[in-house]
């Protein structure tokens, strides 16, 4: 089991910009997928974008255009790169993790707030 480790969070206003990262204890070369799921106030936790272990990656509608997922094998590190935030966008963001055995990882969570 990878422990997962996010970072990057913060307050932002409508407009700007914010880059989450999660750092895994483990090689990322060993796992199916990573990925991110947001889970807003009173909702239930979605997912925002996930990278598999040839680089294809998937987002959510609300995601396309302005997110950008991506890897750094080297580092063991994930990042989501989150531009023209909105305040739809605020949430406890998930860094996630599958292996090849299926075992899902979850981290601790990193929170967004996009507001004026």
């Amino acid at each position: 089991q990878v422990q997962l480790v996010e970072s990057g969070g913060g307050l932002v206003q409508p407009g700007g910009s914010l880059r989450l990262s999660c750092v895994s204890s483990g090689s990322i070369l060993s796992l199916s997928a990573m990925g991110w799921y947001r889970q807003g106030p009173g909702k239930e936790r979605d997912l925002v974008a996930k990278i598999d272990s040839s680089g294809s990656t998937t987002y959510a509608d609300s995601a396309k255009g302005r997110f950008t997922i991506s890897r750094d094998n080297a580092k063991n590190t994930m990042y989501l790169q989150m531009n023209s935030l909105k305040p739809e966008d605020t949430g406890l963001y998930y860094c996630w993790t599958i292996g090849k055995n299926y075992f899902n990882s979850w981290g601790q969570g990193s929170q967004v707030t996009v507001s004026s």
